[in-house]
């Protein structure tokens, strides 16, 4: 099956010498690290079979973030913490914040600005109509996770918030639920987090390049509630670690074009699309993070300041829950912990006698940690 780091492997160096001079060193370090995850410039453990003697080489991952083969235990990992933080009976909702076209090629130049101004102000905005009692009444809680593609691989960037559907009255000590159909009122929403980037944005050294009929356009805004805690927190960690386009969405590399799979977003039909092998490497590093960009981010009751709010709210919460008898059973509280499964060196398997794999050397080439590949 064909992979993506076999186009970055066969392309990469094309891209490099033709865009070199104008690329961030880290889409040279994402093209490095994808084209030799899991290969012996990574480095390798390396193993013998007690029963047959053979060699077995582990090679390491690369741990680049934008590596789709490095990121779905990273993601698992990730749903088990915040599986810590669930609020028992409450419905979660997804809002999503998207910036105006107009700001994209702004955005991709300067992203950690950018992207930075869309965090804050969206999470300002959401916790300032949430405030206001016709809706909740408290201070809310939020998860925010950065997405920049669409399934075509486009250029799309926006913000998923989960939020808890309730919020902490701390001035009078009390939990309010949300309605469980409705959390905030998006056009009202839209306007607030509109108003808040336009402030923001003209800080910069780019508010003149921006036309003012922006200002005055609808922005796009979505909430719908999704259920349960778990349930929101599976659709959530599906985005925390994803990269742009994972290795099963390609359907074959041929005559410098690559062909991939989509599934459009408004009719669900599965489509595909056939691009060229430089044009594939352009959008995907698109979506690549500059280093120490947080995409992943906690606002309100969830943030790590507030985490004496947290306990609060979350102790008002359980104990209505305990008065009026609905109280999940089998609830696990904050604190307890929830045990992940670990890969244990000392007892693979050789997969062609099954006898037991003893570790004889490491070898650490490569910028990558020594962690064996086991798939």
């Amino acid at each position: 099956m064909p992979e993506i780091a076999d186009i970055f492997r066969k392309y990469g160096p094309v891209y490099i010498e033709r865009y070199g001079n104008r690329m961030p060193e880290f889409h040279r370090e994402a093209i490095y690290d994808i084209s030799n995850c899991r290969t012996e410039a990574m480095g390798s453990h390396v193993y013998v079979c007690e029963k047959c003697h053979k060699k077995v080489f582990h090679y390491h991952s690369c741990r680049n973030r934008h590596c789709p083969k490095c990121q779905g235990d990273r993601a698992n990992k990730w749903r088990e913490k915040q599986m810590k933080r669930l609020l028992p009976t409450v419905t979660y909702h997804l809002v999503t914040f998207t910036i105006p076209e107009e700001f994209r090629q702004i955005a991709r130049s300067n992203q950690k600005l950018i992207y930075g101004i869309l965090f804050r102000t969206s999470a300002a905005a959401l916790k300032k109509l949430a405030a206001d009692p016709r809706f909740i009444g408290g201070q809310i809680g939020m998860t925010g996770i950065l997405h920049t593609w669409t399934r075509a691989l486009l250029y799309h960037p926006h913000v998923h918030f989960i939020v808890p559907g309730g919020g902490y009255d701390e001035e009078n000590e009390k939990w309010h639920f949300s309605n469980k159909k409705f959390l905030v009122p998006v056009k009202a929403l839209s306007k607030i987090f509109r108003a808040k980037f336009r402030d923001e944005f003209r800080k910069t050294p780019f508010s003149k390049e921006i036309s003012a009929n922006v200002w005055g356009k609808d922005w796009v805004v979505h909430s719908k509630p999704v259920g349960s805690g778990k349930h929101a927190l599976e659709y959530l960690s599906a985005y925390v670690y994803r990269v742009a386009i994972t290795d099963k969405r390609i359907v074959r590399i041929q005559d410098d074009e690559v062909t991939f799979r989509y599934r459009e977003s408004e009719t669900g039909i599965l489509k595909t699309q056939k691009l060229h092998s430089l044009e594939f490497i352009r959008r995907f590093l698109w979506h690549v993070l500059p280093p120490g960009f947080v995409k992943i981010r906690h606002f309100g009751f969830l943030s790590p300041v507030k985490t004496a709010v947290f306990q609060k709210a979350f102790q008002l919460l359980i104990g209505m829950l305990i008065l009026f008898g609905m109280l999940p059973k089998g609830f696990v509280f904050p604190g307890c912990e929830i045990k992940s499964e670990s890969i244990d060196q000392n007892h693979l398997r050789c997969k062609h006698c099954g006898g037991r794999l003893v570790l004889i050397e490491i070898n650490k080439t490569g910028r990558g940690p020594p962690v064996p590949c086991l798939c």
